[in-house]
């Protein structure tokens, strides 16, 4: 019998304290599935931090870190040196950030750990918002949605900018590994995370994880809708290996990018001509895309 391309043993408890359908536990659970149980975990101010239960609980069986929302970064550099400094080699340290906790509060300190060339992993959970205090934009939040500090009423001012592409930034820094995943697709997600960890140096992973409670949306279309958002080509499943683009799902009969659009509430408000114009937006990115993919073949 071929052996199961996902792994059996769990080191994500039962009990944890997120929303229902929230996309966040399955990213932590298919990450933890990847490196197992010789990994350190450090998380900053962000769902998360409160996913695990009450302190001293944890439903996580490896040890977990909390630090300030702005210092991941520079925590996951503390905790490799200190691994290193006692000669521990088979540890992997990993960084579990939100997307303002990334993207926003945490670029600073990411970027620098980057750029030094720590050896380490850091991976964005997001879901387009800081959830955690309340609803409000972040700078991963996408084009034309709603929060709390984006409202819509006779003002119509919802998000108005186009999400930051932090695998861009990422691959700018010139790191050997960075990629996209989604909990829609558990198999992808674990054998990129299995390839960060056996690459030396700064990796970086994009996790999509919808939040139904921020998306206006039902808590058991989360799957679904990570699907449509991969099948929409709004959120392209790809890898960038030492430069070299890999789209790892290929969408070849793309669906509308309104059908993702109308299964969320924070949208709702969008007319036809703003759904055309995220829909010519999404094209162009996918176009783009598949050049990089198709120029950097050959590498």
């Amino acid at each position: 019998m071929a052996k199961p391309t996902i792994p059996t043993e769990e080191y994500m408890l039962s009990g944890h304290m997120a929303c229902l359908g929230c996309g966040a536990p399955l990213a932590m659970r298919y990450l933890l599935k990847a490196l197992g149980k010789r990994t350190v975990v450090s998380i900053p101010a962000c769902c998360w931090a409160v996913i695990p239960g009450v302190f001293p609980y944890t439903n996580l069986k490896v040890p977990l870190v909390y630090t300030a929302f702005e210092v991941t970064g520079a925590s996951i550099s503390g905790l490799r040196a200190a691994i290193d400094a006692r000669g521990i080699k088979d540890v992997n340290v990993v960084g579990f950030a939100g997307d303002g906790g990334t993207a926003d509060i945490g670029i600073q300190a990411l970027s620098g750990a980057v750029e030094r060339g720590e050896n380490i992993i850091y991976m964005c959970y997001d879901n387009e918002a800081y959830m955690n205090t309340g609803i409000q934009r972040s700078s991963l939040t996408p084009f034309g949605a709603w929060t709390t500090t984006t409202p819509v009423g006779k003002t119509k001012f919802w998000q108005k900018t186009q999400k930051k592409n932090m695998v861009e930034i990422m691959v700018a820094h010139r790191i050997p590994y960075a990629a996209t995943v989604s909990v829609a697709y558990p198999e992808d997600f674990i054998n990129k995370v299995r390839k960060a960890a056996g690459i030396p140096g700064p990796k970086y992973i994009h996790a999509f994880a919808p939040c139904p409670t921020g998306w206006r949306m039902p808590p058991e279309k989360t799957i679904e809708i990570a699907r449509l958002a991969t099948d929409s080509c709004v959120f392209p499943i790809y890898e960038v290996e030492y430069g070299k683009y890999k789209i790892t799902r290929k969408v070849v009969n793309k669906k509308p990018v309104a059908d993702y659009l109308k299964m969320q509430g924070r949208f709702s408000h969008l007319g036809e001509e703003e759904m055309k114009q995220i829909q010519e937006y999404v094209d162009r990115e996918w176009e783009l895309l598949l050049k990089k993919e198709e120029f950097t073949k050959e590498w």
